[in-house]
């Protein structure tokens, strides 16, 4: 049943240094933007917030450029704007991959990739591609800027290393070396939650990430150590395995997810790292 939106309200700061003071001064208001997940939760009368504070106007948190030698991307760019954009087409093109398969395009074109890393969900499309590309996550408070490494900001399923004060700025990525590759598996091709998403980049120095299948996005370094010692693909596979932990839920089994993530590797290995 749809939750009542009375008793509710929304402030509206005009600059991310108001954003960042009524964040330090009421640490329990809820930042929205696109809201592509928050109508959702209103929908099915499980939102208990009842204090938000709308982001979508704050120019200071959108745009894609290049800064000090990496790429940077504001946490308000949306999916539409990724798949747009012609650097982030030639930096990191499995980040454009990602995009085109998140919602239709109504979420693209709302959905923000500061939301979907907020989130905090294990099955965030875009959440293995940061992982792979060593991306930093820029937190902003009253108080300062500070950078966290993608791979250290989640702290448990749904739980982050953000503070209360603070808002997730942009994303900082350094240049990416080798072939990007992305998979996702839902129910359907697009328009569906992840069952397997696994993001990767061949070379010297393999690199892999998965989604949906522990509490959190995880690197498999494992199964990385093994593809840069040359091992073969069963072999492979069976550190995949090894560092996986997925459950049943409403959209699948472990059984089911442990298949698949394996099957996605081993495409990967077929694809760009040419072992078969």
């Amino acid at each position: 049943m749809p939750a009542p939106i009375r008793h509710r309200h929304l402030l509206d700061p005009r600059t991310l240094r108001e954003a960042l003071t009524m964040r330090r001064d009421e640490k329990s208001l809820m930042p929205i933007a696109g809201c592509t997940d928050v109508y959702v939760s209103l929908n099915f009368g499980t939102l208990t917030e009842t204090r938000f504070m709308n982001l979508w106007r704050l120019k200071e948190l959108r745009g894609v450029d290049h800064r000090d030698g990496r790429l940077r991307i504001g946490a308000l760019t949306t999916y539409t704007e990724l798949i747009g954009s012609p650097l982030v087409n030639r930096s990191l093109p499995m980040l454009v991959a990602a995009a085109r398969e998140i919602g239709g395009r109504q979420i693209q074109h709302r959905g923000t990739i500061g939301g979907n890393v907020a989130n905090a969900s294990p099955a965030g499309d875009t959440l293995p591609v940061l992982a792979v590309a060593g991306a930093m996550v820029q937190l902003a408070s009253a108080s300062g800027i500070r950078e966290v490494p993608f791979t250290a900001f989640y702290s448990g399923y749904r739980q982050t290393v953000a503070r209360p004060d603070e808002l997730i700025a942009a994303f900082h990525i350094p240049p990416v070396a080798g072939k990007q590759w992305f998979r996702k598996v839902g129910t359907r091709a697009a328009q569906a939650i992840s069952k397997v998403v696994v993001a990767g980049v061949a070379g010297d120095n393999p690199r892999l990430a998965a989604g949906s299948i522990a509490p959190t996005v995880i690197r498999l370094t494992k199964t990385e150590a093994a593809l840069a010692a040359g091992a073969p693909l069963d072999a492979v596979q069976q550190a995949v395995l090894g560092e996986i932990t997925p459950i049943d839920d409403i959209r699948s089994t472990a059984v089911y997810r442990r298949r698949v993530a394996a099957n996605l590797v081993g495409q990967f290995c077929r694809e760009v790292m040419k072992r078969a």
